[in-house]
């Protein structure tokens, strides 16, 4: 790999107490070079974006007498501009439905870097018999997670969670975390958290969502982890009852990125929330109310891209540069428009 990643800096303090005298030691460990940072300091006008800081401090040791080691904040950067989303439908034959057009190949990802999209969110794993190795494709999943990197682009493997068992949920997610093709690394996680069906009963399913949520925390510190979520305006004003008590604050500790599924083509029906702008706007500002952090970080999804108008996507992009998402994306990348592209890719800042 040209730009091995490795999550986080390490820095060793050690505290020698000697006859009163204290003596601090720092000693940063290097790193690999990662592929280039997608951190923007500033902004050009006509960026949606707001460089929001990452608000994200490594805690103090907790004992001066003995040696400490301090994780570093997971780097969000992958999470931040302009991304275009690729599910197992797109990309993997044993998924490939005809009817949606041909799948998609190596060269949509340099197609991608041409319309400035920043990062690849690819659906890595799946729970069902076509994928019986836990990763959709390997091959092909290492073959476009290279080819990303080469373009200087990051790559956010995306998993979607059944909750039916835990532990099945736990092993895709671990898989994604330890994927490794030639040295190329994913650069972050993202857990879909919208399947219902799997455990029917509310209460039970959010126990099982915080504690895999927990878990995957636990079992990757250095990772930066994203939640793909529902909008909460959705489930109080529009579908009420549609996830009662989600676990919005036990869930906040967990994750470093917010990643609202603001599709307003899918609501258009039944409430007035149904063009680009309001729910984006709303689902947003909810989303950091239930936070309880102003400072949490957003990338909004858009969608569903091939019933947006010209008009959604305008408004969406306005909506992400009116609320301070970090990044923006349309689901999906194959059924975004040229039009819909000429109005997200001048928005999407240049690599710095």
């Amino acid at each position: 790999m040209d730009h091995p990643r490795i999550s986080g800096l390490f820095g060793l303090i050690a505290v020698v107490l000697t006859a009163g005298l204290v003596s601090v030691v720092v000693m940063g460990s290097s790193a690999k070079s990662a592929p280039p940072s997608t951190t923007s300091t500033s902004t050009a006008s006509s960026s949606p974006l707001s460089g929001r800081d990452d608000g994200f401090w490594a805690s103090a040791p907790s004992s001066s007498t003995t040696t400490t080691t301090l994780p570093s904040a997971p780097d969000v950067s992958a999470y931040r501009g302009l991304g275009a989303w690729v599910d197992a439908f797109d990309y993997a034959p044993a998924y490939h439905r005809p009817r949606e057009g041909p799948l998609l190949v190596p060269d949509d990802i340099d197609a991608m870097a041409e319309r400035g999209v920043r990062t690849l969110f690819l659906q890595a794993a799946r729970l069902d018999e076509r994928s019986p190795e836990g990763i959709v494709d390997p091959a092909l999943a290492g073959t476009l997670l290279k080819r990303a990197h080469d373009q200087g682009m990051r790559v956010v493997g995306w998993y979607l969670p059944k909750f039916a068992d835990v532990e099945a949920d736990l092993v895709n997610l671990r898989l994604i975390r330890d994927f490794d093709v030639e040295g190329h690394r994913f650069d972050g996680i993202a857990v879909d958290i919208e399947y219902r069906r799997g455990v029917p009963d509310h209460a039970e399913r959010n126990r099982r969502l915080i504690e895999l949520s927990r878990r995957l925390r636990a079992e990757a510190p250095g990772q930066a982890l994203g939640a793909i979520v529902y909008p909460p305006v959705l489930f109080e004003e529009i579908r009420p009852g549609f996830w009662p008590g989600f676990p919005w604050k036990e869930l906040a500790k967990n994750y470093d990125v917010w990643l609202p599924m603001t599709y307003w083509t899918e609501i258009a029906a039944e409430s007035n929330y149904g063009d680009g702008y309001r729910y984006t706007e709303a689902g947003t500002r909810g989303l950091i109310a239930h936070l309880g952090n102003p400072s949490a970080l957003v990338h909004s999804i858009g969608g569903v891209a091939d019933t947006s108008t010209v008009g959604d996507f305008e408004g969406f992009v306005r909506a992400v540069g009116e609320t301070g998402a970090v990044g923006f994306s349309m689901y999906d990348y194959r059924t975004t428009s040229p039009a819909g592209w000429r109005v997200l890719a001048p928005s999407a800042p240049g690599p710095t």
